[in-house]
C-alpha cells in the first residue's frame, strides 16, 4: 500500500510537477526569510580581550627585534582570536601568534607562502634541536619564480606541552577539547 501511495505521489503527472514546485517555491521563501531575520538581528559583540602576550626576547640565543605587522597582516591580527608578533633575529624571521580558541584562521604556512606567489617543495617533518631540547617541525622550501628562496619550518605546541606539525591535527583536537589553550604557534622563515 505504502509503495502505490509513493508511486502516486512522484508519478510524471502535471498536477505532482506543480505540488513539487510549489513546496521548493516554499521552502525556499522560508530560507530567505530565515536568513534576512538572521542578518537583521544584532551581532554579538565580542568582549574587548586586552592583549597581554609577552613575546620571546630572544631565540636559540640571540636576541630577537620585533617587526610591524604589514597593513595586510594587520588586519588580519585584527580579526585573529589571540595575537600576533614578528620578531627577527637578524637572519631569520619569525612569525609568533598566540591562539586563544579552536579558529579556521590558524592555517599552514605553505598555504599563505602559495597566497604570496611562492612555489612550495621539499615539505617534510625534520627533529631539530632549540635550546637542548629537540622538537619535530614542519618544515618546507618555499621560492619564487627565479627569486628569493626561504626555508620555513613550523609548529603548535598548547598550553600542556604537546606539540602539533598540522594544523588540521591541531584544530581537531583543540575543537574537540583534548588539546588546551591558549597555544603557540611559531613559524620561522630563514633565507636560503
Amino acid at each position: 500500500m505504502s509503495t502505490l501511495l509513493i508511486e502516486r505521489l512522484f508519478a510524471n503527472h502535471f498536477i505532482n510537477r506543480m505540488g513539487h514546485k510549489t513546496l521548493f517555491a516554499v521552502a525556499m521563501l522560508l530560507c530567505i526569510l530565515w536568513s534576512g531575520a538572521a542578518a537583521l538581528r544584532a551581532p554579538a559583540v565580542a568582549a574587548p580581550v586586552a592583549s597581554t602576550t609577552e613575546w620571546p626576547r630572544e631565540w636559540d640565543g640571540a636576541a630577537l627585534r620585533p617587526l610591524a605587522l604589514s597593513e595586510v597582516e594587520q588586519r588580519f591580527a585584527d580579526r585573529f582570536p589571540g595575537a600576533i608578533g614578528r620578531m627577527t633575529d637578524g637572519r631569520q624571521t619569525l612569525v609568533m601568534r598566540e591562539v586563544r580558541e579552536p579558529t579556521r584562521m590558524l592555517h599552514p604556512a605553505a598555504d599563505c607562502y602559495r597566497a604570496l606567489g611562492y612555489r612550495i617543495a621539499q615539505e617534510r617533518l625534520e627533529q631539530q634541536v632549540q635550546a637542548g631540547e629537540s622538537h619535530l617541525w614542519r618544515c618546507f622550501v618555499a621560492q619564487r619564480h627565479g627569486g628569493q628562496k626561504l626555508r620555513v619550518c613550523e609548529r603548535i605546541v598548547d598550553a600542556d606541552g604537546a606539540a602539533f606539525t598540522d594544523t588540521s591535527a591541531w584544530y581537531w583536537a583543540a575543537a574537540s577539547g583534548r588539546s588546551n589553550g591558549p597555544w603557540q604557534a611559531v613559524t620561522v622563515a630563514r633565507p636560503m
